[in-house]
């Protein structure tokens, strides 16, 4: 079937107003509309030491196995096999070191094969910590010595960016834009707050009324367009 473009435009409105009403629950989320976007954001404590809520309108930094770079404002985080990563296996990205280039954040291989990783956090400034447990080998007598991972990484895009969101979790950028990347607390970008998410910014009802909206439009279209057949189909049985 051939589909116009102006049934695409409207399949391709339900398909964003579906998007929103389906991260209407994550942390963070923002809309594809203004017409759906809630009050000032808003944080709620996580009591988890890997949950972190980014400044406002600022995203975390991501990467896949692919090497493309995505972007998330959830910042409920996780270690898989030794790498930071998004409940939807994101690896997040920061600088291991001062001055260094964006690379996945990871503890040290040798520490997660050993089990000497505790009290893994990120803290206010980005840094990704823990604690490496070991032993003196000649008292007996634990010992612990703080270990920096590395930093996390913040984006920002111009206001007027509009991210273009995925059934995946994170966004993109639209095309041509290139994000200001930093660091919390470097000057240009907020500290971060530990122990914390965001809220999603999606009023779910008014996604929803919107989504049913869209539906109404696109039925509403497509009679439309049966009964520009139908006349056509009159027309040319008159001429015959």
């Amino acid at each position: 079937m051939i589909v116009n473009a102006a049934t695409q435009r409207a399949l391709d409105l339900i398909a964003q107003r579906a998007a929103d009403a389906r991260a209407a629950f994550t942390p963070g989320a923002l809309p594809h509309f203004g017409d759906t976007t809630t009050a000032a954001p808003k944080t709620r404590l996580a009591f988890d030491p890997l949950s972190v809520s980014a400044p406002a309108n600022d995203y975390f930094l991501l990467g896949n196995d692919r090497g493309q770079a995505a972007y998330t404002r959830d910042g409920v985080f996780e270690l898989h096999n030794g790498v930071l990563c998004t409940r939807d296996g994101f690896h997040v990205r920061g600088f291991a070191r001062a001055g260094a280039a964006t690379s996945d954040l990871r503890v040290d291989p040798v520490d997660a094969a050993l089990g000497r990783v505790s009290n893994l956090r990120i803290e206010r400034d980005g840094t990704l910590a823990y604690d490496r447990s070991s032993v003196d080998p000649r008292t007996g007598v634990p010992q612990s010595q703080r270990v920096v991972a590395g930093v996390l990484a913040l984006a920002r895009f111009p206001l007027a960016a509009r991210m273009q969101p995925s059934d995946d979790g994170a966004v993109s950028a639209p095309p041509g834009v290139v994000p200001h990347v930093g660091r919390a607390g470097d000057g240009n970008f907020g500290d971060l707050e530990p122990m914390h998410r965001d809220e999603s910014r999606i009023d779910l009802n008014r996604s929803l009324e919107k989504l049913h909206d869209a539906y109404l439009a696109f039925d509403a279209l497509l009679a439309a367009h049966r009964a520009q057949g139908h006349t056509g189909k009159v027309a040319m049985d008159l001429l015959k």
